[in-house]
């Protein structure tokens, strides 16, 4: 136990012999710890050296014969020194250590010849992922899937509100199961109804935000940095160009989903116009939820969802709720 201080074994067979026998000489600590007499003068000579234990001379005089006898130093001080020494030894390791890990990490946020950066840690992804948000000056595209893991949905919604403020064009597709909740579908209606423009996908490959086609930015899989959550930075080359051509696609395919208001109101202007919370409920139905799961996203019974689609459907004047989803792409609701 004691090699951890900088002790051979054979030094701590002499040392702990000493124990027992705090004084003693060269040949009897030999015989106890089991080594060559010769080997154990050594090592007394060299603990002796160290402070560890104290040469005797059986003469008591300093001009008596060499010494042939040792006592053991107080091991709370003799071994204090020992272990100061390693705890310091352990620090400088630490910053070392944290040194190392940072300029691996600068070193891997410059690789690929700069197109691709990066970034490792909550705190790093968050920062990047906002700052592509907030610095965006003409568009934001953005793929919407699962739960938030870096960045805080209310964190989000603030970066969100504060690029629709500055005009910016913000188109997002959201996977279907992403609207899981009513908090989410009404902090999406919201956005919707302040410029944002969603569709919806059955599912998308990745979570994904393109700043001004100059930017964008990937999550990468946990397993890959160790558990924490991790992404890269992709600036301008054939990549990013290939993650645009995704998302122009995926937007091509996606169902529009909610209005901005143009079209409905809180309440029905007349018997002729459908209200906003009935477009709420066409919109989930076409994007394949059953009754069941759009009265539970957006808290309703599912009687109230069901007589929300028959004032729709009387509206359109069609018998089947195919030739309502017809009508409402036809005269532009959705």
């Amino acid at each position: 136990m004691l090699q951890a201080l900088g002790l051979s074994p054979a030094e701590e067979a002499v040392y702990t012999a000493m124990l027992v026998r705090p004084s003693a000489s060269a040949g009897e600590l030999a015989l106890q710890a089991g080594i060559a007499e010769a080997e154990s003068d050594r090592i007394l000579r060299d603990l002796a050296a160290r402070g560890l234990v104290v040469a005797v001379n059986p003469g008591g005089g300093n001009d008596g014969p060499p010494p042939t006898c040792y006592r053991l130093t107080p091991p709370s001080v003799a071994l204090a020194p020992l272990l100061a020494e390693q705890r310091n030894a352990l620090h400088l390791a630490e910053t070392a250590f944290s040194k190392l890990t940072e300029q691996y990490r600068t070193t891997a946020a410059h690789t690929a010849g700069g197109v691709v950066e990066v970034v490792v840690g909550v705190e790093q992804v968050a920062h990047r992922f906002l700052q592509l948000q907030r610095g965006a000056q003409r568009e934001l595209l953005v793929f919407l899937v699962g739960e938030p893991i870096a960045v805080p949905r209310e964190d989000t919604d603030t970066s969100e509100s504060s690029a629709l403020e500055r005009g910016v064009d913000f188109r997002v597709v959201a996977d279907k199961e992403y609207l899981a909740g009513h908090e989410v579908v009404q902090d999406v209606r919201e956005a919707v109804a302040a410029g944002l423009v969603l569709r919806l996908a059955d599912s998308l490959p990745l979570k994904m935000v393109v700043s001004d086609r100059e930017r964008a930015m990937v999550p990468l899989d946990m397993t890959e940095s160790g558990g924490e959550p991790s992404a890269i930075v992709v600036h301008p080359s054939g990549l990013l160009t290939a993650l645009v051509h995704l998302f122009e696609r995926e937007w091509a395919q996606g169902r529009p989903m909610f209005t901005t208001g143009a079209e409905a109101h809180d309440e029905p202007a007349s018997d002729q116009q459908p209200a906003a919370e009935e477009l709420e409920v066409l919109a989930l139905l076409l994007a394949g939820f059953s009754d069941r799961r759009a009265a539970s996203e957006l808290g309703l019974s599912i009687r109230t969802v069901e007589r929300r689609v028959r004032r729709l459907m009387d509206l359109s004047g069609v018998e089947s709720r195919l030739q309502l989803g017809w009508h409402a792409a036809r005269v532009g609701w959705l």
